[in-house]
C-alpha cells in the first residue's frame, strides 16, 4: 500500500467479506490487519504505540507490513479512531500534521495535550458528536449506535482536515470547553485545587473546594460532569489512578492508559476494587452503597452510588484505598502474549 492507496471508509457492520483494515477497534472476520492499541488487539509488535493514530502512522512508514486492503473501519466513534481513519484515507494531508494529530489523539483518549490546538481539535470533534451542540442532522442521534457511529464517520471524516488545520474557524465549537479547561488549570496553579501524589501506588489525590460546581466536559466524545477538567489533572500528574476528594465525597477512577496496550511507560496493572467497595459499604449508614464498575470498563470508577457524603473520613478513606492498592493482585492485562 502506498500513500496514494485509495483507502475508503466502510461502516463496521457492512464489512462482510471485504478485506479490510480496522483502526482502534477489534478485528472483523475479514480484517487483513488491525491497527489498534485495544486490549489483545493482535497488532503486530513492530507497529505498536500508545494510540491507534500513532500505530497508523508507523504502519504507513513500514511498507513491509502493508496489506492488500482498501476498506478501513472502526466499531466505535472517538477522536483516536477518527484520526487513524483520516490518516489512512488522506495520508498526504495527515503526514503534514503528524505531530498535531498524534497530540489530538492523546487529547481525545488520555486527556493530555502538548499543543492547545490539539485539545481544541478534540473539543471540536466532541461537539460535532454531541447532540446538544452538533451542527449535524439530529436524526443521526436517534439512530441505533452502530448506525450513528457510521453516520458520524461519514459526516466528520470529510470535514476533519479543515477541523485540524484551521481550529480558529471552529471556535464556537471548542471555546466553551476550552474555557472550562483554562479555569481548571488556573485553579491548580493558584492552589484552589491541589494534587498530592502517592508514587508507591501510582495514585494522585485531587482535592477540590467544597463549593466548587461541576462542569460539562467530554471524554471519548461523550459528555459528563466533572469538578476539574481531566486534561488539567492529567497534564499535572502522570499517576494513572486518580482519587477526587470534595469534602466527604470521594470518587476514584482508573485512567484509560491502564486499559489499553500503553507502550511508552510502565502502567501498574488494575486491581479489582469490588471487595473494597463491599468493605466500605459496610461502614456507611442508611443503606448507602459503594460500587466499582469493574476492571474491564475503559475508565472504571469507585463511587458512592447515591452521590451522598460518606460517613468515612477523608483520611481513613485514603488510607484504606492505598492499603488495598498495595496488597490486591493484578486483575487486568491488556497486552498481547509475547
Amino acid at each position: 500500500m502506498s500513500a496514494a492507496s485509495g483507502c475508503y471508509f466502510v461502516p463496521y457492520e457492512e464489512l462482510g467479506d471485504t478485506p479490510n483494515i480496522v483502526v482502534d477497534g477489534a478485528a472483523s472476520s475479514a480484517t487483513a490487519i488491525t491497527l489498534s492499541h485495544w486490549p489483545k488487539s493482535g497488532t503486530l509488535p513492530a507497529l505498536k504505540a500508545d494510540t491507534s493514530a500513532e500505530i497508523v502512522f508507523i504502519y504507513l512508514d513500514s511498507p513491509a507490513f502493508h496489506v492488500a486492503a482498501n476498506a478501513v473501519s472502526n466499531n466505535h466513534f472517538d477522536e483516536d479512531g477518527l484520526i487513524g481513519l483520516f490518516t489512512l484515507i488522506e495520508p498526504n494531508a495527515a503526514m503534514g500534521m503528524r505531530d498535531l494529530l498524534i497530540d489530538a489523539a492523546h487529547a481525545g483518549d488520555f486527556a493530555t495535550y502538548q499543543d492547545r490546538h490539539a485539545a481544541r481539535i478534540a473539543f471540536t470533534v466532541s461537539a460535532f458528536a454531541d447532540p446538544d451542540t452538533s451542527p449535524l442532522d439530529r436524526v443521526i442521534f436517534d439512530m441505533p449506535y452502530a448506525e450513528q457511529c457510521a453516520a458520524l464517520y461519514r459526516e466528520i471524516l470529510p470535514r476533519f482536515g479543515e477541523i485540524a488545520g484551521n481550529t480558529d474557524r471552529f471556535r464556537n465549537y471548542w471555546e466553551r470547553e476550552d474555557r472550562v479547561l483554562e479555569d481548571s488549570e488556573r485553579a491548580i496553579r493558584d492552589g484552589r485545587v491541589t494534587i498530592r501524589e502517592i508514587p508507591g501506588v501510582d495514585l494522585a489525590v485531587v482535592t477540590v473546594p467544597e463549593n466548587q460546581a461541576a462542569s460539562t466536559v467530554h471524554k471519548f466524545t461523550s459528555a459528563s460532569k466533572t469538578l476539574c477538567h481531566p486534561m488539567a489533572i492529567h497534564n499535572a500528574t502522570r499517576c494513572n489512578r486518580v482519587l477526587t476528594v470534595q469534602g466527604r465525597q470521594y470518587s476514584f477512577r482508573y485512567r484509560y492508559e491502564s486499559w489499553v496496550q500503553y507502550m511508552t511507560a510502565a502502567i501498574p496493572p488494575r486491581v479489582d476494587l469490588t471487595p473494597l467497595a463491599a468493605e466500605l459499604t459496610g461502614d456507611e449508614p442508611n443503606g448507602a452503597v459503594w460500587t466499582f464498575e469493574g476492571v474491564s470498563e475503559i475508565t472504571p470508577a469507585l463511587t458512592l452510588s447515591d452521590g451522598s457524603d460518606s460517613a468515612i473520613s477523608p483520611e481513613s478513606f485514603q488510607a484504606r484505598l492505598v492499603a488495598f492498592l498495595e496488597s490486591a493482585p493484578p486483575a487486568w492485562n491488556p497486552y498481547d502474549p509475547s
